[in-house]
């Protein structure tokens, strides 16, 4: 069995005394691990960094097995080291995608997602914006998407200021009444109208992290919401 695909790296871990074991996600294969021999080597290693992206070629004697990866650099995307923000958000991608993906269950459109967002990282553009709608992509592709098109109580589009913790679905702000503050927020860039403030951008990350936290990661057992997660959500509110 073999294939070739190109594919983002998720992490990577020491196999044996030279080798190491990676997860990628590509276009066609989704998540999926394999051995890179040698990987562990002063040639190979620092090529194998969170975030790269690579072209791989995956072989094994049949499907179920783990395989092993050939891999060439495409792009190191080590810009970011110099930039702590990018380098949180890249950590919290790679973070979530390796918690959140089944295993070898293609997701071309996050994929394509992911790679472009990856792209943009520590670029002087709304990158942050891009991340929090990336974070709504991801709800949506593992069944855990929000309903913003309307108001759950009057089916309004108009005013939408706040999301329901119970049914993901938008509130407009007449209807929410004394049940307000019991709503999460929904800033204006997580209906698509930007660009975005940095209030705005950390209340939105307070909301897809509730649906992350809350919804999301307990239905995958006893996982909890990754660090990276959190310490980049930190970083984007101290900045809000």
């Amino acid at each position: 069995m073999d294939w070739r695909d190109e594919g983002a790296l998720l992490t990577v871990r020491q196999h044996g005394e030279t080798s190491a074991i990676v997860e990628v996600f590509t276009a066609a294969h989704g998540r999926h691990a394999g051995v890179v021999r040698g990987g562990a080597s002063r040639k190979v290693a620092p090529l194998l960094q969170p975030g790269a992206q690579l072209d791989l070629t995956w072989r094994a004697r049949l499907d179920d097995h783990i395989g092993t990866f050939t891999v060439e650099p495409l792009r190191s995307r080590a810009g970011v080291l110099s930039d702590r923000l990018a380098l949180a958000a890249l950590n919290s991608v790679c973070a979530l995608l390796h918690a959140t993906l089944p295993e070898r269950e293609p997701h071309p459109g996050l994929y394509t997602a992911t790679v472009g967002l990856l792209d943009s990282l520590g670029a002087p553009t709304a990158w942050v914006l891009a991340y929090l709608r990336w974070e709504l992509m991801l709800l949506e592709e593992l069944g855990y998407g929000l309903d913003l098109t309307s108001c759950a109580v009057t089916g309004s589009r108009e005013d939408l200021a706040y999301v329901s913790p119970k049914s993901g679905r938008a509130v407009a702000r007449g209807a929410a009444g004394q049940w307000a503050d019991r709503l999460l927020p929904l800033p204006p860039c997580l209906l698509g109208q930007g660009p975005a403030d940095p209030v705005e951008l950390a209340a939105g990350m307070t909301t897809t992290g509730y649906f992350l936290e809350h919804r999301l990661f307990p239905d995958l057992g006893t996982r909890p919401l990754p660090e990276a997660r959190r310490r980049f959500a930190a970083m984007v509110a101290r900045q809000g």
